[in-house]
């Protein structure tokens, strides 16, 4: 009896080992999330141009993060993010949240995803191209990282500083911040052509006023036969835009 109780003790253990050898790591399941049928067709035809498992693998996310996605849009990477962050981690959406709250409200595998910033305002300002950005505070002082997709060329100058500093007050110190963006020429004035595309020198300049330190760039989007010429939503162009990712770091000021 107590040889047999050992055996099941082993056997217990080498079971308990293989299960733990096989954890999924976060890049699996990302890949898992990209299934989800929480996703249009439409919403996957475009992995395979914004390349979301290696765009969130350079950007350093881990499954038990606390992460907060700034002007989430429609939701196309909130549907990634939360279930990863599910069972481990944390999601928060904050900014311009209104047409993900709605999916939130209609899909209870959305449920656990937290929204921040509640009384933010995003508005143009008479006459104004772009646009500016009140009560930006998200209420949180920890998180492991905040993210952006294709946001940060819709502010003016004012609404940059408001969500930068919306980021750095949000991170806890070492906490990342990405930023992910439409090229534009560097030192290029607007035209009607270039309205959602951004400077990346220029970003990069403005976010480490904010506090934060450059940690590396990925050409993951980098586009050739992206000419930096015409309108993101022009058919030569649409879907196939050059893009600058950029990871930054908070450090002490």
């Amino acid at each position: 009896m107590k040889k047999l109780m050992v055996i099941t003790i082993l056997c217990g253990l080498a079971v308990s080992a293989l299960a733990d050898d096989h954890k999924m790591s976060t890049s699996d399941l990302v890949k898992e999330a990209l299934k989800s049928e929480l996703r249009s067709d439409a919403e996957k035809e475009r992995d395979r141009n914004r390349r979301p498992v290696q765009t969130l693998e350079f950007l350093g996310l881990e499954h038990d993060m606390k992460v907060i996605e700034l002007v989430p849009g429609g939701g196309w990477y909130t549907k990634i993010l939360a279930p990863v962050l599910k069972e481990k981690g944390q999601l928060i959406v904050a900014l311009g949240t209104g047409r993900v709250q709605t999916l939130i409200e209609a899909h209870e595998g959305l449920s656990h995803i937290q929204v921040g910033a509640e009384d933010s305002n995003i508005y143009r300002k008479e006459g104004a191209r772009f646009y500016s950005l009140e009560n930006a505070g998200i209420g949180e002082k920890k998180a492991d990282m905040v993210l952006t997709f294709r946001n940060y060329h819709n502010f003016a100058e004012d609404g940059r500083k408001a969500m930068n500093d919306a980021a750095w007050d949000a991170l806890k110190m070492g906490g990342i911040y990405g930023v992910v963006d439409h090229t534009r020429r560097h030192m290029e004035g607007d035209n009607d052509e270039n309205r959602r595309r951004f400077d990346p020198v220029k970003a990069i300049l403005e976010i480490q006023a904010a506090g934060f330190e450059l940690v590396d760039f990925s050409d993951l989007h980098y586009r050739a036969d992206d000419e930096l010429e015409y309108e993101v939503g022009r058919r030569s162009v649409t879907g196939n835009t050059d893009r600058w990712t950029l990871k930054f770091k908070k450090v002490k000021k």
